[in-house]
């Protein structure tokens, strides 16, 4: 079993009618010869993982190491200044802040899972365990969902980066959106074709977006652009779900992202030499974090 592309992935399952995660494991138990329990074993080790930095996150007092961020996803999740404690809704408010405080855990030397990069790692807990909370789901529907995931960064990562430093931030958050957005929309009961155009439409949302830490460290904007991405994936699987379509495919949105990022001036490629790293706030910030 194995599969290069969305289409591939695609086309086996409706002709095994099985779904993505399904394919997954058949292609994981295939090429490393464990089991599907062993497998699912690891990913609950993650899925444990996840949940501690989010815990911990709104449970601590977190600051990173620099004291660039650290307390904002404390003050989303327990806000009540806005009547009703959030404009977005409860489950987009959880979300938020669950992937603002997996950065924040991250930064502050806890343990987090890269998904698929640290940078990124807030958008797949942040997503999956609040949807978990809001629709009371089981740990087995989470894992399957993770591996779900798992097959679409699978397919970016063969076919264009998953790396800030190569492609801007939308290889980051953008893939770590997609996976959120496809593995919510089969987690929520939509199809495989419903899958691939929320992770088509999340990629397309921030082509172009660039990576350029402040003092170059994995902060900010970092930490804000995971809430986009966690909202992001949301959106994307809430229309594929209601049957909106991506006009482009997966696999040629994966192709363009790629394209894209190597079009990116190198300053706009994780060296903080560009964007909001070479504002005058964000050399200050640089030359102070530096100096200390």
């Amino acid at each position: 079993m194995n599969f290069n592309s969305a289409r591939e992935i695609i086309d086996l399952s409706n002709s095994e009618g099985k779904k993505i995660y399904e394919l997954m494991i058949a292609r994981e138990t295939e090429l490393q010869g464990a089991t599907e329990a062993e497998i699912r074993k690891n990913m609950a080790r993650s899925l444990e993982i996840m949940k501690k930095a989010v815990e911990d996150s709104i449970t601590k007092d977190i600051k990173s190491i620099s004291g660039l961020i650290g307390g904002d996803a404390k003050k989303i999740y327990k806000n009540e200044s806005i009547k009703g404690g959030t404009i977005c809704g409860a489950m987009m408010k959880k979300a938020i802040a669950y992937s603002m405080g997996v950065l924040e855990v991250n930064a502050s030397m806890g343990k987090i899972v890269a998904a698929p990069t640290a940078g990124s790692s807030g958008i797949i807990p942040g997503t999956l365990i609040a949807l978990q909370e809001e629709y009371d789901l089981s740990e087995a529907v989470i894992i399957n969902a993770l591996i779900t995931s798992s097959a679409i960064g699978l397919i970016v990562s063969k076919n264009a980066t998953v790396a800030g430093a190569e492609g801007g931030c939308q290889a980051e958050t953008g893939t770590a959106a997609a996976m959120a957005a496809g593995a919510i929309v089969e987690m929520m009961g939509g199809t495989v074709e419903q899958s691939f155009h929320a992770a088509a439409t999340s990629l397309k949302n921030i082509l172009g977006l660039v990576c350029d830490p402040i003092a170059g460290l994995v902060e900010a904007p970092c930490e804000k652009r995971n809430a986009i991405g966690a909202s992001n994936a949301l959106i994307s699987a809430e229309m594929a779900l209601c049957g909106v379509e991506s006009i482009i495919p997966f696999d040629e949105v994966v192709d363009a992202m790629y394209k894209i990022g190597r079009s990116l001036p190198f300053e706009l490629k994780e060296t903080a030499l560009g964007g909001l790293a070479d504002t005058e706030t964000g050399r200050r910030i640089k030359k102070e974090i530096h100096n200390n």
